[in-house]
C-alpha cells in the first residue's frame, strides 16, 4: 500500500494523533485491516523510520459502542499492568477513550508476532499451552482490582437454537436463575479464547509451538477462575466440537489451575457461559469464517452449541 493510500484508509484525525505518538522522523506508510473480532475496528499500520527501516503498530477503534470509554480505560490500565509480567501482550503506545483528538475511541499499541490459529489441526498441541497461559494470567495479583465480573446473560434473554433439545435448555436456563455461588476471586481477561490468542507455529515441529502473545484487554475483570474456564471451553467446543470444552478445564487443572470443588458450583460457570453464546451464534460465525473457518455456518455453530448445552446438562 502506498503512503496516499494509507492516508486515505485513516480517518484524518486519527492519522494526526497516530503521529504525534510516533518517534522522530517516523511515518505511516500502511495500513491494513484485521478480520476476526466482534466489537472493534482493528488495523495494522506500517511505521517507516528515518533509516529505511520499518515497524507496525496495531490501531484498536470502537465505533459506536456505548462501553468504549470503559473499556479503552480498562484495557489501557491492563497493558500497563502486563508490562511488567510474564504474560505475553502488547504494549500501550497511547489512549483516546473519549475520542478527544480522534473521530471515534482508540487505543494504540504495538504489534505481536503469531497469528491467531482456529483450525482443527494442531489442537492437542494448542489446548495444554493455552491452559497453562490462563493459569498464568490467574495468577496476577495487580494492585488494584479491576471492576467484578459482568454477567450480561438473563434466563430470559437466552435464544434456544431451533431444533434444540428442549428440555436440556429448559434445565440449563434454570441453573443460571440460581444465585451465583460463592467464590475466591483472581485477575480475569474476561474474553480469554483462542480467537485473542497469538501463536508462534512451526508447520514441521508441531511441538514447537509458542504462545506469542495474548490481546484484547478490553475487559479484564475480578471473579471466579471458572468463568474465565469455561469461556474459552465453550469457544473450543464450538470451534472443534463439544467433546474440547472439558478437554480444555482438564487441562487447565492439570497446569495447576483450581476451580471450584462442587459440581455444582463448576456446571453453574460453565452453563452460564455457553447459554451467553445462545445470543451472538451469528456474530461469532461471521467472525470465525472471516479468519478462514468457512466449514463453520451458523447452522454448525448452533447445532454444536446445543450439543455442548446438552452434555453439560448431563454430566
Amino acid at each position: 500500500m502506498t503512503d496516499h493510500e494509507a492516508e486515505a484508509d485513516l480517518r484524518p484525525r486519527a492519522r494526526a494523533w497516530v503521529s504525534r505518538h510516533l518517534e522522530a522522523g517516523e511515518r505511516i506508510v500502511g495500513s491494513e485491516t484485521l478480520h476476526g473480532g466482534i466489537t472493534a475496528e482493528v488495523r495494522r499500520l506500517a511505521i517507516a523510520g528515518p533509516g529505511g527501516g520499518t515497524r507496525d503498530l496495531v490501531l484498536r477503534t470502537f465505533v459506536g459502542v456505548a462501553q468504549a470509554e470503559d473499556w479503552l480505560t480498562r484495557e489501557a490500565g491492563a497493558l500497563t499492568l502486563l508490562a511488567g509480567t510474564d504474560v505475553p501482550a502488547p504494549d500501550l503506545v497511547a489512549v483516546d477513550p473519549t475520542a478527544a483528538h480522534g473521530e471515534h475511541p482508540a487505543l494504540l499499541m504495538t504489534h505481536l508476532t503469531g497469528r491467531t490459529v482456529l483450525d482443527d489441526e494442531g489442537i492437542e498441541t494448542r489446548v495444554p499451552l493455552l491452559a497453562r497461559q490462563l493459569v498464568a494470567i490467574h495468577a496476577l495479583r495487580p494492585d488494584q482490582q479491576p471492576p467484578k465480573y459482568e454477567a450480561l446473560t438473563t434466563p430470559d434473554s437466552v435464544v434456544v437454537p431451533q431444533g434444540a433439545d428442549v428440555t436440556a435448555w429448559a434445565d440449563a436456563i434454570d441453573v443460571i436463575r440460581q444465585p451465583a455461588p460463592p467464590y475466591e476471586g483472581c485477575f480475569l481477561h474476561r474474553d480469554f479464547q483462542p480467537g485473542n490468542v497469538l501463536f508462534d507455529v512451526v508447520p514441521s515441529s508441531p511441538s514447537a509451538t509458542r504462545i506469542a502473545g495474548v490481546i484484547d484487554w478490553a475487559q479484564p475483570s475480578w471473579g471466579p477462575a471458572d468463568l474465565d474456564v469455561a469461556h474459552c471451553a465453550t469457544n473450543l467446543a464450538l470451534l472443534h466440537g463439544p467433546a474440547w470444552g472439558p478437554r480444555f478445564t482438564e487441562a487447565y487443572e492439570e497446569a495447576g489451575g483450581v476451580l471450584a470443588e462442587g459440581a455444582s458450583e463448576r456446571r453453574y460457570w460453565s452453563v452460564r457461559d455457553a447459554l451467553s453464546f445462545s445470543e451472538e451464534v451469528a456474530e461469532v460465525t461471521r467472525a470465525w469464517r472471516q479468519v478462514g473457518r468457512t466449514d463453520l455456518t451458523a447452522r454448525c455453530v448452533a447445532e454444536r452449541l446445543d450439543a455442548y448445552v446438552t452434555s453439560l446438562m448431563a454430566a
